[in-house]
């Protein structure tokens, strides 16, 4: 029983890293993929859709984490006042780029669809990526 509750902290904290990790390194990869199958099988209007929506959707994760990383890092005293103020400014911030690339009809809706989706693409592939880590684990 000791035992157990000994190693259920450590996993977890090496579950977190190995999550982002792989979802940092595999979005650039997914995001290249989409991209060069639409550059190749659909009109240049798809193609910036999911270019353009891929790199919005990055940036905004990668931002998120560096936001939330400084405000639960420990000793941070401000609260969650600043965390919910630059969420909210990168929220319109997309809002705004992705209301101009529709407006001015330099993407199609589908692609830039597509190109928001890696992220959540890249979260799936991690989890079946950690379920099978630990399948392992646990067979091991």
């Amino acid at each position: 029983m000791q035992k157990a509750q000994d190693e259920k902290p450590a996993s977890r904290d090496g579950a977190e890293e190995r999550i982002y990790s792989f979802v940092t390194r595999s979005n650039p990869f997914i995001l290249g993929g989409a991209a060069l199958c639409a550059f190749v099988f659909a009109p240049p209007r798809f193609f910036l859709g999911v270019l353009l929506g891929g790199l919005i959707v990055t940036v905004n994760f990668a931002l998120l984490f560096r936001t939330l990383k400084k405000a639960l890092a420990p000793g941070n005293t401000q609260g969650y006042a600043p965390v919910l103020a630059k969420y909210y400014l990168r929220f319109m911030a997309s809002a705004i780029i992705i209301f101009v690339l529709m407006a001015t009809r330099i993407v199609h809706p589908i692609g830039l669809i597509l190109g928001l989706s890696v992220v959540v693409v890249s979260i799936v592939a991690a989890l079946v990526n950690e379920l099978k880590f630990h399948s392992v684990k646990e067979a091991g």
